[in-house]
């Protein structure tokens, strides 16, 4: 589509204040109001923002952004309380906003303002909210959405659902959960409140069930759906983690779109509880970066998985069909589950789903509109190019530009425009460019800082401009989407250059000394199952063995390194154990062959002579136990425990036998002891 672009109201960059570091000015002007005020509902584990907090810098950073240092009766702060009489003290809403606007001056008359250096040569100056042009015109396909989610409240513990679909699927926010500046939420795990030494849940976002059984009414007639969803993983090393669920419990669901480590995960119920398509691990889909993903269901197409409006073409193994088995009582959740137990890390954009299986076509017009509000920014440079008459002000540098989260701004699509429809570029040199936010060039993210172009009528093309980059950068927020003011600085453009000093890189630290790290660590859930397999002859793929370790694959560890060791890795490792002891005794074959002569059909009461315990305890050294540390423990002091375990368990009672059947438990028992110990577990 041609951009219609307008020209934005000019003016130079000006001197301007920005947040100081510390936090001693505000402590002792805002924050004592917020305390007071605030501190009921605006706390860590209640309500965001967490302005009322006890910590000083949680609070300083969650009120920046509604602080207006350069216009203080324009803060949020003052406008909650002044124009929507928000909670207001009990001197009445007005003075109360007074005595809020007259703390913010006081701490704003605190700050110096920075004042622009005038060597440099700048563009003329923008606000993005306020002088960039809005870039979101639609452009989405949207036809089929029965419920939407894009998260601009910032505030508050409900995510309202826009789709304009009644009933609105309305989500309570609990737990451990942020909204993001630039729209958006964010999930993370539970923790200790300080203040009041609660513990804070995992994050999730729910509905209620009657209002999610509008899911049920419009997808279940037409056997089709999309889930689409703009997501930031955390990382890429949670499993199980559930970014959309619309479910009853971990195990029962309708639907669910999840994580495991470098995969995406789709789960859809037809007459049963089918197995997840996923994408495939080699490919790696799944990044800890904006990804667009789109999961389709339909009765003749089955499952399909999208990253970044390209099909992944996974093969869904599953035969498609109706969806008889959803159940109606089931609630859509957002970051976890309903349980709370299955938390995904992250940042959520977006989330749309549609009651249709989304085309091709139609996933890659919805990625290509992106997400968030977005918009375009047209610095003047017609002072600096010379093209015309410089005071016509028609010559711009654009970019797309959007606030990325709380703490960044993205800027892309650099390029150079003219509305000037008969604009003569006659080798216009333009070279290092960079971004400066209040009267400060940026320290980080100068992506365009080597730049070295031309700008001539070959390259520049009437109503699109000529690129400059294809780059894209991130620069940090300062105060606010409608406070902070952006210019350009260049090093030569037009006729004008300026000499500029090298940067010296700072002098590196010297290094911390850290303590040694440890010479053993943890094997890790596969090594672990593989190392099972190999020691005790039985295959991996064994039912019953495949089954426990699917069970207990994340409760295992998933790094190698000795200090994550957990107590609930230890009982995984048990659990996995007697599995494969249990499978290995049972295989008569097997047990022949691991345990030699020991005879099984013998009575628990006799079986374990000093013969009989020296066939075990041999067979379980020999195969289990490594010899090439020097720290391990003696063969002796494990042969004194598996006596120790066989004792008790095979002493039965004087006047009677062992229950038939006790021979092989006590086996078992004394197997899963040696093989879920430390020399499976420990590397």
């Amino acid at each position: 589509n041609e951009i219609i672009l307008r020209s934005p109201q000019i003016k130079d960059p000006g001197s301007s204040k920005s947040f100081p570091e510390d936090t001693l000015s505000y402590s002792s002007t805002v924050y004592p109001l917020l305390t007071e005020y605030c501190s009921d509902c605006h706390v860590e584990g209640q309500q965001t923002p967490f302005i009322g907090s006890s910590d000083v810098d949680t609070s300083y950073l969650a009120a920046q952004s509604r602080i207006s240092l350069e216009t203080p009766g324009n803060s949020r702060l003052v406008q909650r309380l002044l124009n929507e009489f928000h909670n207001c003290w009990e001197v009445g809403c007005e003075a109360s906003s007074t005595e809020m606007r007259t703390a913010i001056e006081a701490f704003s008359n605190s700050i110096t303002a920075a004042a622009i250096d005038e060597t440099l040569i700048t563009s003329k100056a923008l606000v993005l909210v306020g002088d960039g042009i809005v870039a979101n015109s639609g452009g989405r396909y949207e036809d089929d959405v029965i419920a939407l989610y894009e998260f601009k409240a910032g505030e508050g513990t409900l995510a309202n659902d826009t789709s304009g679909v009644d009933p609105a699927i309305n989500l309570e926010l609990s737990g451990n959960v942020e909204w993001v500046g630039g729209w958006g939420i964010k999930f993370g795990a539970s923790y200790i409140d300080e203040e009041t030494n609660t513990r804070v849940g995992n994050g999730k976002a729910q509905g209620k069930t009657e209002d999610s059984k509008k899911l049920y009414d419009e997808i279940r007639g037409t056997s089709q759906y999309s889930i689409e969803a703009w997501v930031v993983p955390a990382n890429v090393t949670q499993e199980d983690s559930r970014i959309v669920s619309y479910s009853g419990s971990a195990s029962s669901r309708n639907f669910a779109l999840q994580q495991t480590l470098y995969n995406y995960d789709f789960y859809n119920t037809t007459n049963d509880f089918n197995e997840a398509l996923s994408t495939a691990d080699a490919d790696e889909r799944l990044q800890a970066s904006l990804q667009h993903v789109v999961a389709t269901y339909s009765a003749t197409q089955g499952r399909k998985l999208y990253v970044n409006g390209v099909y992944t073409e996974d093969e869904d193994s599953v035969a498609p069909g109706l969806l008889n088995g959803w159940n109606e009582s089931f609630a859509l959740v957002l970051g976890n589950e309903t349980d709370g137990n299955e938390l995904w890390e992250g940042t959520l954009r977006m989330l749309a789903i549609h009651s249709r299986a989304l085309t091709q076509e139609q996933i890659t017009q919805n990625y290509n509109s992106g997400v968030g509000e977005k918009f375009y920014m047209l610095f003047g440079v017609s002072h600096l190019v010379d093209t015309d008459d410089p005071d016509t002000a028609d010559d711009f540098i654009f970019f797309e530009a959007s606030q990325f989260d709380s703490f960044s701004y993205l800027f892309s699509d650099a390029r150079f425009v003219s509305l000037n429809d008969n604009v003569e570029l006659d080798d216009i040199t333009l070279r290092g460019m960079k971004i400066a936010i209040n009267g400060q060039e940026v320290n980080v993210g100068q992506v365009y800082q080597n730049l070295n172009i031309s700008l001539n009528d070959e390259d520049y093309v009437a109503g699109n401009g000529q690129v400059l980059s294809n780059l894209g950068t991130i620069v940090p927020l300062d105060k606010a989407a409608d406070e902070d003011e952006f210019f350009l600085s260049f090093t030569e453009i037009g006729s004008r250059s300026r000499d500029e000093e090298e940067d010296i890189p700072p002098t590196p630290a010297e290094p911390e000394d850290l303590p040694a790290s440890s010479e053993i660590g943890l094997r890790t859930f596969d090594e672990i199952n593989a190392s099972m397999s190999v020691m005790t002859g039985v295959a991996s793929t064994d039912s019953d063995v495949k089954s426990t370790f699917d069970t207990v694959k994340q409760q295992l560890p998933t790094i190698e390194n000795i200090e994550g060791f957990l107590s609930a890795h230890q009982m995984a490792v048990t659990q996995l154990a007697i599995q494969y002891c249990d499978a290995l005794v049972d295989d008569t074959s097997l047990r022949a062959s691991f345990f030699s002569s020991f005879n099984f059909s013998e009575n628990a009461n006799t079986a374990f002579d000093t013969d009989g315990r020296s066939q075990i305890s041999s067979a379980l050294l020999s195969n289990f136990v490594g010899t090439s540390l020097d720290t391990q423990p003696s063969d002796s002091d494990i042969n004194d425990e598996i006596n120790s375990l066989i004792d008790t368990l095979s002493a039965c009672s004087a006047d009677s036998s062992c229950p038939e059947g006790r021979t092989e438990i006590v086996v078992k028992a004394a197997c899963a002891a040696v093989l879920g110990s430390a020399t499976t577990l420990v590397q």
